[in-house]
């Protein structure tokens, strides 16, 4: 494009300003927004007819707009970021595979606790541009619509093994490039306040494993993400039973903790407040004063654990334990604290990151990796 255009600015030949407008004409432009509609070539209409009609019998119908009229760019007209003080809404990222399930139990079970309206939304790519004379892109995106259908079919079975009540429930699809950012844009239409994703295929049991969409979230969501590890919906329990977070004092703690009041509120858990303490390993062990040092910082993190306990008195939260514990790395230190079935494990955003965005740093990416129950990953300041 660059030297067919150049060649038509310094007034080459036909041939040359030829391309350069061909090619200006037939350029993918990067925008945000879904082409989710059909060309009007011959044969568009009766693949649309067909994505209109999904194949899935049981296919849910949406709530509100239709879904493939709720494809709209990013950034559009959307509802805005919904506050977590205005009542929790759930929005589960939803694929008819294993990490679907976990996240739709976990999400499930979050809204069922909070007596909180449900969304369930599957992204599929949009179509792409399409110049040519036949339909193809208008059955592939027929295509896609049905397969995206036949998911939330799924979903809606899925919910109702869970015993989940109908009402309250919203499915939605999007045409997106990006399966994060798509569901964020659902999101910020939908009001949604709490996003739940599951782990990457490639996972342990037990554990959550960052994938794309994911990685699209815990570096850039207004809103708190929550992992389900996987497997979880193979044995998920029949209730919350305490939310821990791992705290560490820092400057900017003070919206995280106004996040932690209000999910615990909407959730009716008690807090338990975690500080890992990291002991040296290797040479600096062995160094004089290693010990003292460790037992100083343990001390240290008690005074801040019962500092922070007070800040959540003032947000109405009285049933607040407290705990610090000792190990060489993230990963043993965690492991050495003990979590129920029923556990929630929040965590904090790195303080390096964006404002009012969750942002995986070092520390809290190794929680997410190491934990073996569900992780809430709290923005840097939640909007209040």
């Amino acid at each position: 494009m660059t030297d067919a255009t150049s060649a038509a600015k310094d007034g080459g030949t036909n041939a040359a300003k030829k391309a350069a407008k061909t090619t200006a004409n037939s350029t993918d432009k990067p925008t945000d927004k879904p082409t989710d509609k059909p060309t009007d070539k011959p044969g568009a209409k009766a693949a649309a007819k067909t994505a209109a009609k999904p194949s899935a019998k049981n296919a849910p119908k949406p709530a509100g707009k239709d879904p493939a009229k709720s494809a709209a760019a990013e950034g559009g007209t959307g509802a805005g970021t919904a506050r977590l003080e205005d009542g929790l809404r759930v929005l589960v990222g939803y694929s008819p595979d294993e990490r679907g399930d976990d996240a739709l139990a976990l999400g499930s079970l979050a809204a069922r606790t909070a007596g909180s309206p449900l969304v369930v939304a599957n992204v599929h790519p949009p179509s792409w541009p399409s110049r040519g004379p036949g339909s193809v892109d208008a059955e592939w995106l027929a295509y896609l619509r049905e397969q995206s259908a036949a998911a939330l079919a799924q979903a809606a079975d899925r919910l109702a093994e869970m015993k989940h009540p109908k009402r309250g429930v919203e499915y939605r699809t999007l045409a997106h490039r990006g399966s994060g950012r798509g569901l964020l844009e659902v999101a910020r239409e939908s009001g949604a306040n709490l996003v739940v994703v599951g782990s990457a295929p490639r996972g342990r049991r037990d554990r959550f494993a960052i994938g794309s969409t994911a990685d699209q979230l815990l570096h850039g969501s207004p809103i708190p993400v929550m992992l389900a590890p996987r497997g979880y919906a193979e044995d998920a329990p029949k209730k919350f039973e305490r939310l821990s977070v791992a705290y560490f004092r820092r400057r900017d703690v003070q919206a995280p903790l106004d996040a932690v009041a209000t999910l615990a509120a909407a959730l009716g858990l008690p807090v338990r407040l975690i500080t890992l303490v990291l002991r040296p390993s290797g040479l600096p062990a062995r160094f004089r004063g290693a010990d003292d040092v460790v037992q100083r910082q343990f001390d240290q993190a008690e005074k801040d654990l019962e500092h922070a306990r007070g800040l959540l008195a003032e947000r109405g939260v009285r049933d607040v334990e407290t705990e610090a514990v000792q190990g060489a790395g993230i990963t043993k230190a965690l492991g050495g604290v003990e979590m129920r079935p029923g556990e929630v494990l929040a965590t904090m955003s790195s303080h390096e990151g964006p404002l009012r965005k969750v942002f995986l740093g070092e520390s809290s990416g190794k929680i997410v990796r190491a934990s073996g129950v569900p992780v809430l990953v709290l923005p840097r300041a939640h909007a209040r």
